[in-house]
C-alpha cells in the first residue's frame, strides 16, 4: 500500500505533461487601418480616425483571416494590462459615443434636397456611395462626423444643406469575455446586447466572480485612449429591481468580470448568485464511495448543497458509514486541500447546520477507512497544488492506487447514530 501511494504521490509532479514549481514543502490539511482616399477625409488629424490597437507587450491575437485591405479597428480591446490608462471624467456620452465599422448602415437625409437622401452600408474597404459626391471614406468616424463632413460635401452642390445623419444598421458584436467565467474568449453576440447576454455565452459566472463589478472596456472614438464602466448586476437581482439599460455592447468590447476578493463577501449572496441565470449552470462533484460501488463525476445543478449529493448518490444507511463523510475543496489561495467532515445522517434527518453549499470541482469521500486512506495519501504531497489541475489529476489517479475497498467496519457505528 505504502509503495503504490509513493508512486501516486511522485506521478504528480508530472501528471499531464506539466511539472510543478519548487513551492516550500507544506503538508496539506484542513481548512491594423486604412488611409482614406478621399480628399477631404485625408486632411482629417490622426485624432479623428482610428489608431492602431495597444496590445501589452508580448500578447498576440489569433484572428481569422482579414479581409482585403483589413482594418485594425475590429481588434478587440485588450481587456487586462493594457498600458494606456482610462481617462477621468468621462461623460456616459463619451462612453456611448458610436464609432462607424464595417456592416454598419446609415440613412442620409437632406432637409429641402430629397434627391440627395440615400441609406449606404459600409463596405470592406470602409466606403459608403454618396450621391453626387461618389465613394466616402467613414470608417471609424461617429455618425456625427460623418454628418459634418457630407455638410460641407454637399455644399459645393446646394445652398446651406441641412444634412441628418442617424445609425440605420448595427454590425454584429464580437465580444472579448474573460475573467471569473466558465469558457474566456470571442464571442459573436446580436448587435445590442446586454451584458447578461454575454455572460450566458460565456458559460456563466464561476462561484469565484463579483457579479457587482463587472467591467465594460471599449476604446474611445480618436481610438487614442480606453474607456470603461463598471456595471452592477447583482445590487438588481438581490432587489429585483431592472437591470440598467443604457449599457449595449457593441464590437470589439471587452467585457471583464473581476474576482470576488477576499473578506467582502459579507453583503454579498453567492447562494443567490450560484442558482441564478447569470452563474453556471452545472457543478461537477467528484465522488469517492465504496460503499455505493461509485467512483466518479456527479453533474449537479449550480447552488446545490450537501444533502442534494448525498440523496443522488443514494447510499444504504445498512453499508455506508454515513457518519464519516468529507468533502474536500482545493483553496487556490494556499494551494492546499481543505477537508470538512460531515455526519451524513444528520443531514438527513434534518440537521441543516452541516448541508453546506457545494463548489464546483469539490470531492465527497463516503466512509470513514476510505478518508483515512485519502488523508494517508495527502500526506505524502509535500509541496501545495499548483492549480485546480493538479487537484483534479490527484483525485483522477487515486481509484487506481486503492482498487476496491471495504468500509463495512463503519456500518455498525452508523446503525449507532
Amino acid at each position: 500500500m505504502t509503495s503504490r501511494l509513493l508512486v501516486l504521490a511522485s506521478s504528480l509532479v508530472f501528471t499531464g505533461g506539466f511539472v510543478l514549481p519548487p513551492w516550500t514543502s507544506v503538508v496539506a490539511s484542513s481548512a491594423v487601418g486604412q488611409t482614406p482616399t478621399d480628399p477631404l477625409v485625408s486632411q482629417l488629424n490622426s485624432s479623428d480616425r482610428a489608431q492602431l490597437p495597444v496590445l501589452p507587450s508580448g500578447e498576440t491575437l489569433d484572428f481569422n483571416t482579414p479581409p482585403p485591405n483589413p482594418v485594425d479597428l475590429y481588434v478587440p480591446v485588450p481587456p487586462l494590462g493594457y498600458p494606456e490608462q482610462a481617462p477621468q471624467g468621462l461623460s456616459p456620452d463619451q462612453f456611448n459615443d458610436y464609432v462607424l465599422g464595417i456592416g454598419d448602415s446609415i440613412g442620409v437625409t437632406v432637409e429641402r434636397f430629397p434627391d440627395l437622401n440615400f441609406q449606404a452600408t459600409i463596405d470592406l474597404q470602409g466606403n459608403i456611395s454618396v450621391p453626387l459626391v461618389g465613394k466616402l471614406q467613414v470608417l471609424g468616424l461617429t455618425p456625427e462626423a460623418v454628418q459634418d463632413i457630407l455638410t460641407e460635401r454637399f455644399n459645393e452642390f446646394v445652398v446651406n444643406p441641412k444634412v441628418t445623419v442617424v445609425l440605420a444598421g448595427t454590425r454584429p458584436a464580437t465580444i472579448t469575455i474573460t475573467g471569473e467565467v466558465v469558457r474566456p474568449g470571442y464571442y459573436s453576440l446580436a448587435p445590442g446586447s446586454q451584458v447578461i447576454a454575454a455572460l450566458q455565452a460565456a458559460g456563466g459566472v464561476t462561484n469565484t466572480g463579483d457579479l457587482r463589478t463587472v467591467v465594460v472596456r471599449r476604446r474611445s472614438p480618436d481610438g487614442n485612449s480606453i474607456l470603461e464602466q463598471q456595471v452592477d448586476l447583482f445590487n438588481p437581482l438581490q432587489n429585483a429591481s431592472a437591470l440598467p439599460d443604457d449599457l449595449r455592447l457593441r464590437d470589439g468590447d471587452a467585457v471583464v468580470v473581476l474576482k470576488l476578493e477576499t473578506g467582502t463577501a459579507t453583503d454579498y449572496d453567492q447562494t443567490l448568485v450560484a442558482r441564478s441565470t447569470l452563474a453556471q449552470p452545472t457543478l461537477t462533484i467528484r465522488v469517492l464511495s465504496y460503499p455505493t460501488g461509485r467512483i466518479g463525476n456527479l453533474n449537479l445543478p449550480n447552488g446545490s448543497t450537501f444533502i442534494d449529493a448525498l440523496t443522488s448518490l443514494a447510499p444504504s444507511l445498512e453499508e455506508a458509514n454515513l457518519r464519516e463523510i468529507a468533502v474536500m475543496r482545493f483553496d487556490p489561495e494556499r494551494g492546499q486541500v481543505v477537508t470538512q467532515k460531515i455526519n451524513g445522517k444528520r443531514v438527513l434527518l434534518g440537521d441543516i447546520s452541516q448541508n453546506i453549499p457545494l463548489q464546483d470541482e469539490d470531492v465527497i469521500v463516503v466512509g470513514r477507512s476510505l478518508l483515512a486512506k485519502v488523508e494517508y495519501a495527502l500526506s505524502f504531497i509535500t509541496r501545495p497544488f499548483s492549480d485546480f489541475l493538479g487537484f483534479r489529476n490527484f483525485f483522477d489517479n487515486i481509484g487506481d492506487v486503492f482498487g476496491s475497498g471495504d468500509d463495512s467496519s463503519g456500518s455498525n457505528r452508523n446503525q449507532r447514530n
